[in-house]
């Protein structure tokens, strides 16, 4: 079916007059009552009738005109909508990250993002998860882009084969105690003194097991997992009312009154973050100017400096 015909359709419905219509869409009468003939063969009903001098609709006509209106009107939203995410100026990202990014680093990113002056009309939709769902969303495109741990393996496929890992960041690991803890009192601890109690542990789903596990090799004294959970906030809450320590990231909103996290003396491995993207995806404009900025910004004021979230 001709998109054209269904335009000139339209118009003849509008002004129920086959040359006002003709001369409103700047073709020949017999143009438009060829087009018109050509759609009413191919649905095998009469959608105008005479009405003395001019034409009218007939039922037929008045139903499928409602389609076409419809039809005709979602076709421009879909252009309107297409032309918007084309400009770099006024398109939309749907951004996803790991729960402790949206205590610092992602409400800075969109801040000083959104303050340069071609990004103001830029919109965002965001969600948090672990890594591992983060990344199953951004391979189904829910997302365009997401910050997240390096995860090696989604079910059977490498993930290297998928995505591609930008580093931006690296995340100090600490010593999590409660704040009227006898290790609460040192201003920094070791591995052995941190394992020597009961530990609360990421779950297996999250993006910072690895790590930890391999933190955890390090130590001459032997781990005794007492629970896993999978979220920042679980985690404090847990040491804060004395079940056990943690190793986790440092949470800059963190109640330091209830919890204390300590520097590790002995440990120089940091929780790298990573902004991903979809190999071999599309990306629009804006998409492609925030992943640019996010990489460019995160050099300059953490890798450069030496600087760590």
């Amino acid at each position: 079916m001709n998109l054209r015909h269904l335009l000139f359709f339209k118009e003849l419905a509008r002004t129920q007059h086959m040359s006002q219509a003709a001369e409103n869409l700047g073709i020949s009468q017999p143009s438009l009552s060829y087009a018109i003939k050509k759609l009413e063969d191919e649905l095998g009903v009469p959608l105008f009738e005479p009405d003395g001098r001019n034409i009218k609709l007939t039922q037929l006509g008045e139903v499928y005109l409602k389609y076409v209106t419809a039809s005709l009107n979602d076709l421009s939203q879909g252009n309107e909508l297409i032309s918007q995410l084309m400009d770099p100026n006024q398109g939309h990202v749907n951004f996803g990250f790991t729960y402790t990014m949206g205590q610092q680093l992602v409400p800075e990113l969109v801040t000083h993002f959104k303050a340069e002056e071609n990004n103001h009309a830029i919109t965002f939709t965001m969600g948090q998860s672990n890594s591992a769902h983060l990344l199953q969303d951004l391979d189904r495109e829910k997302y365009d882009v997401v910050i997240a741990s390096y995860v090696d393996k989604l079910g059977d496929y490498e993930t290297d084969n998928r995505f591609q890992f930008i580093p931006i960041v690296q995340q100090e690991i600490m010593g999590a105690v409660p704040a009227d803890s006898e290790l609460a009192r040192l201003e920094k601890l070791t591995l052995d003194d941190l394992l020597a109690y009961p530990l609360i542990m990421f779950s297996k789903n999250s993006g910072l097991r690895p790590l930890i596990d391999q933190i955890i090799q390090t130590a001459t004294v032997e781990s005794q997992i007492l629970y896993e959970v999978e979220e920042d906030h679980t985690m404090a809450g847990f040491v804060q009312y004395g079940l056990g320590v943690a190793l986790m990231p440092y949470l800059p909103l963190l109640d330091q009154k209830k919890i204390r996290l300590r520097h590790l003396a002995d440990n120089d491995l940091n929780h790298q973050m990573y902004l991903v993207v979809k190999q071999n995806r599309f990306m629009t404009p804006s998409v492609h100017r925030f992943v640019e900025f996010v990489r460019s910004y995160c050099w300059q004021h953490y890798t450069n400096v030496g600087k760590m979230i």
